[in-house]
């Protein structure tokens, strides 16, 4: 929508659930805008819905009939009035047609243009788009449309490489092959996650980094040709692929490197004309110290906090404000990192039962709190956690001066945090935090199922034969 043309945000409408609602509402708050979330039936009684000015369902409780419907989002956002929609992440904060559909009548999308969803939102247009850029990216193939194309390409950039989702994000659809056996399930398991999570079951290859990290870099544009970066995130730590702890800096990269990153970050979203929030990931080998291109998640991240802990910017307020045409509100020179963040995501899981989901009542709701902590969460005393949806309960971040002292206020947050009626991660957050391979900044991506549960068994901790094998 032109400049020229567009109505001022005084009414906004949430196309999403859980803590990136609530998040989104208190942004709206910030700035003197209402907000209409919408719910399925499973979250009439959320707390994105207590806090809103107002919530209207938009379809029954699979994901598939209400979250995901693109039609019944947007008739809910013209029939309560909105001029924007705010997509927040996952369900279809990636979608080009979504956006597409919403500028078409006359919504403004928070996030940025469909042309730049398409170019980054596709993993595969990404990594065309960094190849003519000079940016490094992993060697990897084109779509693969089944089993028999995968044994193909598999003799080309040999084993172990990675099966993963075109479209989409946040782990799903991602699989590790190490020999010819694993291909026919690995691509139906792969390729039936991807359809399920994004409507969307193409995959392609990638070569695949025994130890490395999982770097990004946080990016804001405006429609005025502004772009800055705001430092880049850790995403090491993870289980199957899925983020379980980020921090802002990262402990491995110096300044050389980051300053190399960055630059990369900036060029890419200057190429596709980028508006709005975004993040450029990459991967860093550890063994070479080189870093490559993996993608672009053209939205808010889960883990967007540790990034204002430590630069003070809002970054959902800017990504409104950005959507309303106005411009950024902090120039490069004025962005400061300032000490060190980490966020642990805490979800309703059973880590001695092999993470299995744990949806239910919670009886006991007592977040952490304090100087340098925040914790972003939907929960309350009485909420009955769903089982059709994420099973994310909260994210805890702390901030310090330092590494380690943000490191020690994290422990104490969690030590402190009460949850009960469900199980939850924070028994094993605790334990991750205290291992001195995290302590020293040791990890990998695969750290946790190669090393963490090995030494955790070792140690005689009460893990099972299902996390164990995680």
């Amino acid at each position: 929508m032109p400049l020229e043309t567009r109505r001022p945000i005084t009414r906004l409408f949430i196309a999403n659930r859980g803590e990136i609602a609530v998040r989104i509402v208190k942004a709206c708050r910030k700035l003197g805008i209402e907000a209409v979330v919408g719910v399925s039936e499973a979250d009439r009684d959320t707390l994105a819905a207590r806090l809103a000015d107002r919530a209207i369902c938009i379809g029954p409780a699979p994901a598939a009939r209400s979250y995901l419907k693109m039609e019944a989002m947007v008739a809910a956002a013209l029939g309560t009035g909105c001029q924007a929609v705010h997509p927040g992440y996952g369900f279809l904060a990636e979608n080009a047609k979504f956006q597409s559909l919403c500028a078409d009548q006359g919504l403004i999308f928070v996030g940025p243009p469909a042309s730049a969803i398409s170019a980054m939102g596709d993993k595969l247009t990404a990594r065309q788009t960094a190849e003519k850029l000079n940016i490094p990216v992993v060697p990897g193939t084109g779509q693969v449309d089944g089993p028999d194309k995968v044994r193909r390409f598999a003799g080309e950039i040999h084993y172990p490489f990675l099966l993963k989702a075109s479209a989409g994000g946040g782990g799903r659809g991602m699989r590790i092959v190490r020999s010819p056996d694993e291909i026919d399930g690995a691509f139906a398991s792969a390729s039936a996650e991807t359809r399920a999570a994004f409507n969307d079951p193409m995959l392609y290859m990638e070569c695949y980094i025994e130890r490395a990290r999982h770097v990004e870099v946080q990016i804001l544009g405006d429609e005025h040709g502004h772009v800055v970066h705001l430092g880049e995130r850790d995403c090491s730590v993870q289980r199957r692929h899925q983020k379980l702890i980020e921090e802002s800096p990262s402990p491995v990269v110096d300044p050389l490197l980051r300053a190399r990153m960055v630059d990369s970050a900036l060029r890419l979203a200057r190429a596709v004309k980028y508006v709005n929030a975004g993040t450029v990931e990459f991967i860093l080998d550890l063994d070479s110290m080189r870093f490559y291109f993996l993608e672009m998640n053209t939205r808010i991240q889960v883990e967007h906090p540790v990034t204002e802990m430590i630069t003070g910017v809002d970054l959902v307020a800017e990504q409104i404000r950005v959507a309303g045409g106005e411009p950024l509100s902090v120039s490069q020179d004025e962005v400061r990192l300032d000490g060190h963040a980490i966020e642990c995501r805490i979800n309703a899981e059973c880590p001695e039962h092999g993470f299995m989901p744990s949806p239910g009542r919670i009886l006991k709701w007592e977040p952490p709190s304090g100087a340098g902590i925040r914790v972003d969460s939907h929960c309350y005393p009485g909420y009955v956690v769903p089982p059709f949806y994420d099973s994310m309960l909260a994210k805890v971040i702390a901030h310090g001066q330092d590494r380690g002292a943000s490191i020690s206020r994290m422990a104490k947050a969690l030590d402190s945090f009460k949850a009960e009626g469900v199980h939850s991660t924070l028994p094993f957050h605790r334990v991750i935090l205290a291992h001195p391979d995290f302590r020293n900044g040791r990890v990998t991506t695969q750290w946790i199922e190669e090393d963490f549960c090995r030494d955790a068994y070792r140690a005689g901790l009460p893990l099972s034969e299902g996390q164990r094998a995680i």
